[in-house]
């Protein structure tokens, strides 16, 4: 006895007996409007849910990050390290409350955060964490009570653009068929060996601050661009400083290059689109 069901001679099902007449053709299923618009809503719940947990694209809207970042430059931010929060959401939706899966960020690193008070996207670079004393000496960060190692390298020099203009505390020189913007450069090592460069315009009020000590739930963030980037040194206000900033403000981790544009591309004119691209600088990593 088995669990195949008989069937009698001449007893065939009626799909099998269209499936035995000659000519008789089956007609494909037609894709409907509705579940077409199926598709593309549960397209859009996954690219959603993606951006909001996994990777999401920024972009560098100014030159407070050089030599590191260059203003044009596009970069993939991680939003796993640090948890998530409201501000991980888009229109910074308030569906989590507080923060979850919190991680707690590392010297060094590149973190995207909304700011204090306008709650639009700023970068910097984690220098003090929780119940550290941050102070700067004549351009050199103390922390902890000890000078930041702060080397002397050889001058950055950067291909002016319609995205690279040259700050008070550069030089322009000529450069190939155009020009290029040069400034002092310093390589920085922090507690635990994080290295990157910085730049130094000379003399500022910024370069001599604190001693402070960062609270509880919060960091410390500075630009590599010493003189050219408004960060913790500053109180926080719309459009300006940033201060000590709220963990439950961090967006994501700045991982890897996407894209980067010197800012002379035309809509109207597709060549450009390629001959603006900084080849060079995509797939770099932070």
């Amino acid at each position: 006895m088995t669990d195949q069901t008989a069937t009698s001679p001449g007893s065939e099902t009626a799909a099998q007996v269209a499936q035995n007449q000659p000519g008789k053709k089956q007609e494909p299923e037609k894709e409907t409007i509705g579940s077409f618009l199926w598709f593309v809503f549960k397209l859009a719940i996954i690219v959603l849910a993606f951006r909001s947990f996994v990777f999401s694209p920024f972009s560098i809207p100014s030159e407070s990050m050089l030599p590191g970042l260059w203003k044009g430059d596009y970069l993939i931010a991680a939003k796993w390290p640090y948890g998530y929060s409201r501000y991980s959401l888009p229109l910074d939706a308030p569906l989590i409350p507080g923060r979850i899966l919190a991680g707690q960020p590392e010297r060094g690193d590149v973190v995207i955060f909304k700011h204090p008070i306008d709650k639009v996207d700023y970068i910097k670079r984690v220098i003090g964490l929780p119940g550290d004393t941050v102070a700067m000496r004549n351009g050199q960060v103390i922390l902890n009570g000890k000078p930041v190692q702060r080397v002397r390298e050889n001058d950055f020099a950067i291909p002016l653009s319609d995205n690279t203009s040259c700050a008070w505390g550069g030089q322009t020189v000529p450069a190939g068929e155009g020009a290029a913007c040069v400034y002092t450069q310093y390589r920085e090592t922090l507690p635990g060996g994080r290295s990157y460069d910085t730049l130094d315009f000379g003399p500022t009020p910024q370069d001599n601050f604190g001693p402070v000590t960062v609270p509880a739930g919060h960091i410390f963030v500075m630009g590599d661009n010493r003189d050219n980037s408004e960060d913790s040194r500053f109180a926080a206000r719309s459009g300006g400083g940033v201060g000590m900033v709220p963990q439950e403000m961090l967006v994501g981790r700045a991982t890897v290059m996407m894209w980067s544009t010197d800012g002379s591309a035309r809509w109207l004119k597709p060549w450009t689109w390629f001959t603006a691209a900084r080849w060079n600088r995509i797939g770099d990593t932070m």
